[in-house]
């Protein structure tokens, strides 16, 4: 990474949207995990917003030592493998695996060597007459990458079924270089995204930023938003947002 002159940051934090750069990163333990240090990239706690995150995104750097205890209650949990394995409640999990763990699941992850994690958590809102989702375990290999908008150059995979009873999503997207968002979208869901591979320019508001592998981004609800991919090789971005419930609520 290139070293930027002291005083400077690519981080940026607005109203409606957070760009979360690697070389702000402050590494700490990570509450709910014992013997694990990580990054909160996304929390209620940047409350810049009228209506800040209602959600959680961090990375997690797993050892061998390394153990999580159970989500606080009634939030739900998503892992994502970004290196390494580990064992999620007694399934193994390679890198581009998943656990979906749905509130209660008392399902620890552990580690018999590094390991980094990326981790979605967010408070689960029922449905009424709709059970809640059960624990998920898959690899992204096994979903299928589906063209976005009929452009094959933008693949679109989602990791959880699109069902009433999922208040959250979870898609990876990926782009071949030079493939853009077809339009500027502006919508009510809010999204936290993770830049796993490549690098890309994303609008965000009336801001522009370039991206990379690494880099973090909060989007806020009706924040404009368009994003292209650059460079040599395919972009990809592992991505959040809340569906499936009442607009009012």
């Amino acid at each position: 990474m290139t070293q930027l002159p002291l005083g400077r940051t690519r981080t940026q934090v607005n109203r409606n949207h957070a760009i979360i750069a690697p070389d702000g990163y402050v590494v700490s333990p990570l509450h709910g995990w014992t013997e694990t240090e990580g990054v909160m990239l996304i929390s209620p706690a940047m409350g810049v917003a009228v209506r800040g995150p209602r959600f959680a995104m961090y990375l997690a750097n797993l050892t061998s030592d390394s153990c999580s205890r159970t989500a606080d209650p009634g939030v739900q949990r998503l892992i994502y493998v970004l290196d390494g394995a580990v064992s999620v409640g007694g399934d193994d999990l390679s890198s581009e695996s998943f656990a979906y763990l749905p509130p209660g699941d008392d399902s620890s992850v552990n580690s018999s060597g590094s390991a980094r994690l990326l981790v979605f958590e967010k408070p689960y809102v029922s449905l009424d007459g709709t059970p809640a989702p059960e624990k998920i375990v898959g690899h992204l290999s096994e979903r299928s990458a589906e063209p976005f908008m009929g452009d094959e150059n933008a693949r679109l995979a989602t990791l959880l079924p699109v069902e009433p009873a999922f208040d959250m999503a979870v898609n990876v997207f990926t782009f071949d270089p030079g493939t853009p968002l077809p339009f500027v979208e502006t919508h009510i869901m809010e999204h936290g995204l993770y830049m796993s591979q490549g690098q890309g320019v994303y609008r965000l508001g009336e801001n522009w930023y370039p991206v990379t592998k690494g880099d973090s981004i909060w989007m806020a609800a009706y924040c404009p938003q368009w994003f292209v991919a650059m460079g040599r090789e395919p972009a990809q971005y592992i991505y959040y947002k809340d569906v499936h419930r009442s607009h009012l609520s």
